[in-house]
């Protein structure tokens, strides 16, 4: 309690709905980090980011049950506020909101939102609801706060596309994307790294750097990155013993599987001792 007392002398922690339209109700160059806690650095470059571009930052840390279509998954999820309290407060962040599950969802005319057949790819296709759930919250948070730039985070690039298409569509807001930031064995810094042993964490790093190469590969003949995936996914699974969900190429404009003369992405999600892993290079 006494260190809650001295986080809002310094930064304001708001956990109620009235409170945060008071807090933010005549900011008008806000920028938003969404999170769902877990603290990185990733998080932290969003939140400068944010802190360059705009006269006031607000995190938010909720771990959003509708994204989960696991609840085992959802119940495991890394938690850790009162660390994560530290880090905004030393970065001087100046709003942080801690909604909880009854605030965020008691409004029921909210519109369902569903996806096309046609993004219904990559992690859309293997986490039935992921994204309908992100799009369904971040659409409450942005009602809330109203912010004039929201910043993402490209490690979860097919979330961002999708969140970008749907808040510029329907709102003032826009939704900048920050690069990925990795750790030194080459991982992208993901808040699920926790969920690793030590060994396991070391071969993620070997598979993100054979990734790097595969991704080198491809851009020389595109024409054959079909064969070239096919081959190398294998060669992963037989060399590090995961199971890949999916391993394959997508172009920037519309993310579509064509990527000739197309500025593309390679994505990957695997599975390492029952941690689920996503990346992009």
């Amino acid at each position: 309690m006494f260190y809650l007392l001295i986080l809002l002398l310094q930064m304001k922690l708001i956990k109620q709905i009235t409170d945060l339209n008071k807090a933010i109700n005549n900011e008008k160059r806000l920028g938003f980090v969404p999170t769902m806690g877990s603290l990185h650095n990733g998080h932290e470059a969003l939140i400068k980011a944010s802190q360059k571009n705009c006269t006031y930052t607000l995190v938010t840390i909720f771990v959003n049950p509708t994204q989960f279509n696991n609840h085992k998954d959802y119940k495991n999820y890394p938690r850790s506020l009162s660390a994560d309290l530290k880090i905004l407060k030393k970065l001087k962040v100046d709003y942080v909101y801690l909604p909880v599950v009854n605030q965020i969802f008691n409004d029921n005319k909210s519109p369902k939102i569903s996806l096309k057949k046609s993004q219904k790819i990559l992690c859309a296709k293997f986490r039935k609801g992921h994204f309908e759930g992100v799009l369904d919250v971040l659409n409450r948070l942005v009602k809330l706060i109203s912010p004039r730039l929201i910043f993402m985070g490209e490690k979860d690039y097919q979330q961002f596309f999708l969140v970008k298409n749907f808040i510029e569509k329907n709102y003032k807001t826009k939704v900048h994307a920050c690069k990925t930031i990795r750790d030194i064995n080459m991982i992208a810094l993901s808040s699920r790294n926790r969920l690793l042993n030590k060994t396991n964490f070391n071969t993620s790093g070997l598979i993100a750097k054979k990734l790097f190469y595969l991704k080198k590969v491809i851009k020389n003949d595109t024409s054959k990155s079909n064969k070239i995936i096919k081959d190398f996914k294998k060669e992963l699974i037989k060399k590090f013993d995961i199971q890949i969900e999916y391993l394959e190429c997508r172009n920037l404009i519309n993310l579509s599987g064509n990527i000739y003369k197309q500025p593309f992405k390679l994505f990957v999600a695997y599975y390492i001792n029952g941690v689920r892993l996503i990346d992009n290079f």
